[in-house]
């Protein structure tokens, strides 16, 4: 800790968490995107051997812990790693010292990341993460690294950088051990008939018998396991929650997080987007439009980090100014049909 020097951005970006107001349509399209579900896809099929194993071992599905690799650090790229994280021990070391909440929070978590390094299982130059102090390809807090964290290469350390292997094993072992995971179980499904239907919890037998049935019509294939109803907006798709979507929630507590997750999942496995779009939605972009939204931005002035069809921090910001220097609202950040029309015109 001699050499450590705080770094005192962390406090700006506490305050300005979170930076971009979405919708619920777009938080969902942003993240179940086009490049999130063809890479998923080619991460599965990299990794077959990787997710049989894990789902032998704890039973979770392999889409769950797809999404939330994708999501968390785009599959392990190692881009994001070199451009969007920083080390975290100056991060921590700013948060124990003068964080505005939860200063020992804070100061147990840098406690942390200072055992991982006396275990050997790190060094500080490699752990690098958030302005939080998340790290690697599932964004583990030195907490969770520690307690939860698991070899499963058997190479004899725990790390989430490198191999997949630990990170996406401890992370099925943390979805079972703290987020009480229901092996075998599939999160919920997108139902009809939902809008007369009381709430609780009940079968999905009963919800079946009360007239509430899957939105692709197919059977539901565990009558007999229990799920709640959750309408996110009127008008909107309506789901029956199983205990696995709340297992999710567990590793983020938004609603709308565990959704996208679950979602991306299925959409990676094969399955379509939601039968009922939400009021006022319009269709995710695909690959190739997200591609020319961030040329044309680019070519304009407007600095999107890259046009790989990969939709980050930089993206919104550009689409932000550009929304705001045409005098486009709600100048949100939202990269969408509306935007990319409005770029072509201007060619």
């Amino acid at each position: 800790m001699a050499r450590v020097e705080p770094d005192m951005s962390v406090f700006a970006q506490l305050q300005s968490q979170p930076e971009f107001t979405e919708e619920t349509w777009q938080y969902i399209n942003r993240r179940v995107s086009d490049w999130r579900i063809i890479n998923g896809k080619v991460a599965l099929k990299k990794n077959a051997a990787l997710f049989d194993r894990i789902e032998k071992d704890f039973g979770v599905e392999r889409g769950t812990l797809l999404a939330l690799w994708g999501v968390e650090s785009a599959y392990g790229d190692p881009q994001v790693q070199q451009n969007h994280m920083r080390p975290v021990f100056p991060s921590l070391a700013a948060l124990a010292w003068n964080a505005p909440r939860r200063k020992a929070y804070w100061e147990q978590e840098l406690l942390n990341a200072l055992r991982i390094v006396d275990r050997g299982w790190s060094a500080p130059e490699e752990m690098r993460g958030s302005w939080a102090g998340a790290m690697g390809h599932t964004q583990w807090m030195p907490e969770v690294w520690l307690n939860v964290g698991i070899d499963y290469d058997g190479d004899g350390r725990i790390s989430p950088f490198g191999r997949p292997d630990d990170a996406l094993g401890s992370t099925a072992k943390y979805l079972v051990d703290r987020g009480k995971y229901h092996p075998g179980e599939h999160w919920g499904y997108e139902v009809r008939g939902a809008e007369a239907a009381h709430r609780g919890n009940r079968t999905y037998a009963a919800w079946q018998n009360a007239g509430v049935t899957r939105a692709d019509g197919q059977a539901f294939s565990q009558p007999n396991a229990t799920a709640q109803l959750w309408i996110p907006e009127p008008g909107g798709p309506a789901f029956l929650l199983g205990p696995n979507f709340y297992s999710v929630r567990s590793y983020n507590p938004s609603m709308n997080y565990a959704l996208a997750i679950c979602h991306l999942g299925d959409r990676i496995l094969g399955a379509p987007p939601f039968y009922q779009p939400f009021p006022g939605s319009e269709r995710a972009l695909t690959l190739a439009e997200v591609q020319e939204m961030q040329t044309r931005l680019t070519k304009a002035g407007f600095d999107t980090g890259g046009t790989d069809g990969r939709v980050g921090n930089d993206t919104m910001r550009a689409v932000r100014d550009y929304q705001i220097k045409m005098g486009l609202a709600p100048a949100d950040g939202y990269g969408g049909l509306k935007v990319l029309a409005r770029l072509r015109q201007g060619s």
